[in-house]
C-alpha cells in the first residue's frame, strides 16, 4: 500500500472520499470556520479552568480536581447551542454536500502529560480502528488540534495495518451498552480504566507509524478503519483536540467504503448522526436494514 498525505489539496468530496476510503490521509491548514470552533472551545476551557491555563492546569491541582472540571465540561461542550451549527459551516467550507452528509457532535478530548491522567475522560487510546467501536465502514474522523503540539504529543497511525487483519474483541463490543453505560461512567475511572472495549488480541509492531501535526485549527481527516493510537504525551503540556464523524448518505446505503479486514461489533453507531443540512435523524428504515432498528435502553448524554 501507497501511503499519501494530502495537503490543502483542492478537490471534490467524492474524490477526497474515494482516497480516504484507500487509506490516504488529508491534512488542511486552518481557516475561519475551523478557527471559530476551537474559539468556542477556548473559551469554556479558560473558563472552567480559570486562573491558570488549560494546557497547565494539570500542574496546579490533583488529578481527581482536574477530572471534577473536565467530567463536566465535555458534555457542557457537545451540547452547546453553537457546537453543531460550527461543525456545519466547517463541512460546507470543505465542500460537502450537506443534504448528502451525515454528522455527529463534536467531542472534547483531553490527553494530559506524562501519565498525569490516562484513563476514563483523559483517556489514552490504544491502537485501535473506529470500527471496532461500531462506525460504518463509510465513516471519516475529522480531528482539530485546540492548541499548538508537536510529534511528542500527537496521535499515530499505523499504516502497516490498513490491509493486515488484527485479531481482536470488536465481536464483543455493544455500541449500545457504551453509551449506555461507558461512556457515562467515564468519570470513574481515575486511576485506571476498567470499561470494556474492543482491544487487539495478538501483539502489534508501532513501527511504521505517521504522526501529523498541524497548527491550532488545522484539520486531520482520516477513515475510521486506519489503525491509529494516542502518543504518549512527554510534552509537558496537556494536548486538546476537538474530532467528530461524518458519513455520506449515498455511500452508506451502496455499501461503499473503507475495506472491513477485521471489525465485527455487535451493532452501530448510527442513531448518533444528523444530517448537515437539517440536523434530522436517519430514516428508521435505512437504521432497520443496518439491524439498527431498536432505540437506545435509555436516553444518555455524550461524555467522552
Amino acid at each position: 500500500m501507497t501511503n499519501t498525505i494530502y495537503f490543502d489539496q483542492p478537490i471534490d468530496d467524492t474524490s477526497r472520499r474515494g482516497h480516504l476510503y484507500e487509506g490516504q490521509i488529508f491534512v488542511f491548514s486552518p481557516r475561519p470556520s475551523t478557527l471559530a470552533l476551537c474559539k468556542l472551545a477556548d473559551d469554556m476551557l479558560c473558563e472552567a479552568f480559570s486562573p491558570v491555563e488549560p494546557v497547565e492546569a494539570q500542574y496546579h491541582m490533583p488529578v481527581e480536581d482536574f477530572v471534577a472540571i473536565l467530567a463536566p465540561l465535555k458534555p457542557k461542550f457537545i451540547h452547546h447551542p453553537e457546537s453543531k451549527r460550527l461543525i456545519q459551516n466547517i463541512l460546507r467550507d470543505l465542500g460537502c454536500d450537506m443534504d448528502r452528509t451525515y454528522l455527529d457532535v463534536p467531542r472534547l478530548r483531553a490527553v494530559t502529560s506524562d501519565a498525569y491522567l490516562t484513563s476514563g475522560v483523559g483517556y489514552a487510546h490504544h491502537l485501535h480502528r473506529d470500527t471496532w467501536y461500531s462506525a460504518p465502514l463509510c465513516q471519516l474522523n475529522w480531528w482539530i488540534p485546540i492548541y499548538r503540539f508537536g510529534s511528542e504529543s500527537s496521535m499515530a497511525f499505523h499504516p502497516r495495518y490498513w490491509n493486515q487483519p488484527v485479531k481482536n474483541g470488536s465481536s464483543g463490543f455493544s455500541y449500545q451498552e457504551w453509551n449506555n453505560n461507558g461512556r457515562k461512567n467515564a468519570a470513574q475511572h481515575i486511576k485506571a480504566d476498567t470499561r470494556s472495549q474492543p482491544k487487539a488480541e495478538e501483539e502489534l509492531t508501532l513501527a511504521p507509524q505517521v504522526r501529523v501535526v498541524c497548527e491550532p485549527g488545522g484539520i486531520i481527516l482520516f477513515s475510521a478503519a486506519q489503525m491509529h493510537s494516542t502518543v504518549p504525551n512527554t510534552s509537558g503540556a496537556t494536548r486538546f483536540s476537538i474530532d467528530f464523524r461524518t458519513f455520506n448518505f449515498d455511500d452508506l446505503v451502496h455499501s461503499t467504503g473503507a475495506p472491513n479486514v477485521d471489525s465485527a461489533p455487535q451493532d452501530t453507531s448510527l442513531r448518533d448522526f444528523m444530517r448537515g443540512s437539517d440536523l434530522t435523524r436517519l430514516p428508521e428504515e435505512v437504521l432497520n436494514s443496518f439491524g439498527d432498528g431498536q432505540p437506545a435502553a435509555e436516553p444518555f448524554v455524550l461524555q467522552s
